[in-house]
């Protein structure tokens, strides 16, 4: 969640690119209805379009292609299943997105051998960042937010509630491919590849991946639902962003990010807080329930080389592995963070009295080829921190976290292509040290969790991207 608006920079980019991003109107919400007449209306590609409002249980199928034209709405009581191996296009021109209104379901379940993709509308090789919208599911869990709050990017509604075990549906085996598009000049105006408004526990997500996000990979604005395999690739700016009071448990996550692409307000691979700025982090609007998921086994690649600290042609720069900020609550176990300029920054007193208290946790991290590896922000008046204080916290007994330095990080035994964007594989080196020590106690002592030896998303031998994700949507034909 960040404060700059994108639509420029994108127009920059996709010139760089050659693949340019068009200026639009706003879309009409009050669209016609769509049926659940599979042979409805179709674009010159012969794809089925979807627009409106979805009233009626319906199922997309995987022997026809569709098309999203602007924003379009599950409404409250309905079903939408997709098959495997269906394929779901994304209007660049109307902002078309897919949206799963509180109380509607999203069924998509797809397989390892025929997931289920959302991608761009373009043809391969000039597809682009914020092609189109996302996928967007709203539910009625908690947040720490007035439940008359908007969601960004003038989606209809609002967000959350009391029900922890909400349901939205499941996504398994589903891809999610550029993305993220800025839907004005105005900050926090995207959707995310994959936003989740007050998502509960009833709902099942498993096996995505998010590729060439125009904004964040992932958002979760409150909420409880749960999560593994997440995969987050090429995207433009956070990876894993929390924010409004969300609890939920993620176990296994990769991040491989393009040095050469960066959002302008510094990327990071985790960001997290607890309110929006302006926002007071004490007193009667501290915001509860906090912040507060638990990672762990996530695998956060950015380069291999020296860290990017400089603008990328047309691009931002990076900042942060964990950017942790405005009160946030976060705890990340067993994970590995490499090529960062920063590897922790924590952010504020507010933060910094949720780690003394034990509320933010950090155990069995490795923070690797990393300019600074661990800092104090926003660290002024009561409560005031500094960088040496965090480092005796970071490296306090029981923790089991380590600073690795650049020469270092082949010596971690890491698979030689953890950094390759073409052609990744990331199970680890027989040998490597990230094969022991990870902490399953405290936080991760919960049957959510599978217990395991190693740190990061991989062991030596199950490399669970494989059959389902692709590196190279930009020039698949779909």
């Amino acid at each position: 969640m960040k404060r700059f608006p994108k639509t420029l920079l994108f127009a920059m980019l996709a010139l760089a690119s050659a693949a340019p991003l068009s200026s639009c109107e706003d879309n009409d919400d009050n669209a016609p209805v769509v049926t659940d007449n599979p042979s409805g209306p179709t674009d010159s590609a012969g794809r089925v379009i979807l627009s409106g409002e979805i009233t009626a249980n319906r199922t997309l199928k995987a022997n026809e292609k569709y098309l999203l034209q602007g924003f379009v709405y599950v409404t409250s009581g309905t079903t939408l299943t997709i098959e495997p191996g269906t394929k779901i296009f994304g209007d660049q021109t109307t902002k078309g997105a897919l949206i799963v209104e509180r109380g509607a379901k999203l069924m998509a379940e797809g397989t390892q051998s025929n997931p289920i993709v959302f991608t761009s509308a373009k043809a391969k090789g000039s597809r682009s960042y914020g092609d189109w919208g996302g996928v967007v599911l709203v539910g009625s869990a908690p947040i720490n937010q007035s439940l008359s709050t908007n969601m960004e990017g003038g989606i209809r509604g609002n967000f959350g509630g009391t029900n922890a075990a909400d349901n939205s549906g499941s996504l398994k085996y589903v891809r999610i491919e550029f993305a993220g598009i800025p839907l004005s000049t105005t900050a926090n105006s995207e959707i995310n590849g994959l936003t989740l408004y007050g998502v509960g526990t009833g709902t099942q997500i498993d096996y995505v991946q998010v590729s060439y996000s125009g904004d964040d990979s992932y958002e979760w604005f409150g909420g409880t639902v749960n999560a593994k395999h997440l995969v987050a690739y090429r995207g433009f700016d956070d990876d894993f962003d929390t924010d409004f009071g969300f609890t939920g448990k993620i176990q296994y996550g990769l991040s491989l990010r393009d040095p050469q692409y960066a959002d302008q307000s510094g990327s990071n691979a985790f960001e997290s807080d607890n309110f929006n700025p302006g926002t007071p982090a004490s007193g009667s609007n501290a915001g509860l329930p906090l912040t507060a998921p638990v990672f762990s086994n996530m695998s956060v690649f950015l380069t291999a080389g020296a860290p990017p600290t400089t603008q990328a042609s047309g691009s931002g720069v990076y900042q942060s592995a964990m950017h942790l900020r405005r009160n946030t609550s976060i705890s990340i176990y067993n994970s590995v963070f490499a090529g960062y300029p920063e590897g922790l920054r924590l952010d504020g007193t507010s933060t910094w009295a949720n780690v003394q208290a034990g509320g933010l946790d950090l155990r069995g991290i490795t923070v690797a080829n990393t300019n600074t590896p661990l800092r104090a922000a926003g660290n002024t008046g009561t409560g005031a921190f500094t960088d040496a204080e965090v480092q005796t916290w970071f490296n306090g007994t029981g923790k089991n976290n380590s600073v690795v330095a650049s020469t270092g990080l082949m010596a971690l035994g890491l698979n030689a292509n953890s950094f390759n964007l073409s052609g990744p594989a990331f199970t680890l080196q027989s040998g490597s040290s990230l094969l022991t020590g990870a902490v399953f106690t405290g936080k991760t002592a919960d049957s959510f969790f599978t217990n395991g030896a190693y740190r990061g998303a991989f062991n030596g031998t199950d490399n669970w991207t494989q059959g389902w994700t692709n590196f190279d949507p930009q020039n698949t034909d779909y």
